[in-house]
């Protein structure tokens, strides 16, 4: 088990990693939108999820990943009338690749965000 850490995306707001590989698995901690240098973008949701994109592949290019790798998400929702808008922008982020996904709603999330997205990646070596 390794643990991962990169300085292109935002450090860990808790007693948690970025993530964590175990063989050929990635885990990732889910990612809000936050900047590399810890800034919240407390702006529209359409504003947060390109954030946390640009965050997932930051981490994946950490590890010499890309998102053809991702093979599950989980997207958490303060509210779910928000879903169109974050899978327009999510399908444009992964293009032809579908990873598995989830999405629910949530009451709350760290700093009130909007979203959250966690993912899980697979690298054959």
């Amino acid at each position: 088990m390794q643990f991962i850490q990169t300085n292109s995306a935002p450090q860990a707001i808790g007693p948690y990693s970025q993530g964590i590989k175990v063989d050929n698995f990635y885990f990732f901690s889910g990612q809000i939108a936050l900047t590399a240098d810890g800034i919240f973008l407390d702006k529209s949701v359409e504003i947060q999820t390109k954030q946390i994109l640009e965050n997932i592949k930051n981490i994946l290019l950490s590890e010499n990943l890309k998102k053809e790798n991702v093979v599950k998400s989980t997207i958490f929702l303060k509210n779910i009338e928000d879903f169109d808008v974050v899978n327009k922008i999510y399908a444009e982020f992964f293009g032809e690749h579908k990873p598995a996904r989830s999405t629910v709603e949530v009451s709350r999330l760290p700093k009130n965000a909007k979203i959250e997205i966690e993912i899980l990646a697979y690298k054959i070596k």
